[in-house]
């Protein structure tokens, strides 16, 4: 829509963002929503599906360009149909000390979609869109081997892409929904009909449940999960019994 489409700045000021420490309401994440299923709808449409007036959506719409909530608008593409068949994960450990050099070399690279600096055994995940295997394989040995900065890779190929979202909001959690679930469920503890005890183990099969070293109350520790089998799973229900 060209009323919600428009990139040009308040005057002296930087695009997207004039710093006016907007906070969003109920109402700014439906307009999200909404933007986010069609990034050209009119403002009256969007009016309409929010609820609100012409008037106010305008408003609303505009402060979440001028805050930065809104960052910009984009196409996107169907990646196959483009031509690029083939995507891969690329993780890269990086000499510590040659950071910039690696992002330099990497900016340089078309094929690269994201890029992440990551915890755990890797330093940075990769991400490379290509017409084929042979073009991966090009990139990470006559490419990536090649910077100083990269003293190894591990390359995953992604099979099939079976979600992705432009973005998720907090909202889409809907009211009332807690984020973690409760620690300890009396109605499990007793024994309930269908219920499994508090011992880590699923009597379904294939469940699994979260164990290992245990806190105060039989807390698991945030980060760490162990996965039981159903087998001993259920076994472990029954000495409980």
């Amino acid at each position: 829509m060209s009323e919600t489409s428009r990139n040009s700045a308040p005057e002296g000021g930087q695009p997207g963002r004039i710093g006016i420490g907007l906070e969003l309401d109920a109402t700014h994440l439906k307009i999200l929503e909404v933007l986010r299923e069609n990034g050209r709808i009119s403002v009256a449409a969007l009016a309409e599906r929010v609820g609100i007036s012409r008037a106010n959506a305008y408003t609303r719409f505009e402060a979440l360009r001028a805050d930065g909530a809104i960052k910009r608008f984009t196409a996107e593409i169907d990646h196959v149909r483009a031509g690029l068949g083939i995507t891969a994960l690329i993780f890269v450990t990086v000499r510590q000390q040659m950071w910039r050099q690696f992002r330099a070399q990497l900016a340089a690279m078309p094929e690269v979609e994201y890029c992440a600096i990551t915890t755990g055994q890797h330093d940075a995940m990769i991400q490379v869109r290509v017409t084929d295997v042979a073009a991966v394989h090009a990139m990470v040995t006559d490419r990536l081997a090649n910077i100083p900065a990269v003293k190894a890779t591990e390359t995953v190929f992604i099979l099939d892409e079976v979600l992705r979202r432009p973005y998720v909001l907090p909202s889409d959690r809907g009211p009332g929904r807690s984020a973690r679930r409760p620690a300890h469920d009396p109605a499990e503890s007793a024994g309930g009909p269908g219920g499994a005890r508090n011992a880590g183990g699923s009597g379904g099969a294939g469940g699994s449940g979260a164990g290992g070293p245990e806190g105060p109350g039989g807390e698991v520790p945030l980060g760490m999960m162990r996965f039981v089998g159903a087998a001993e799973g259920r076994a472990q229900l029954q000495r409980d019994v």
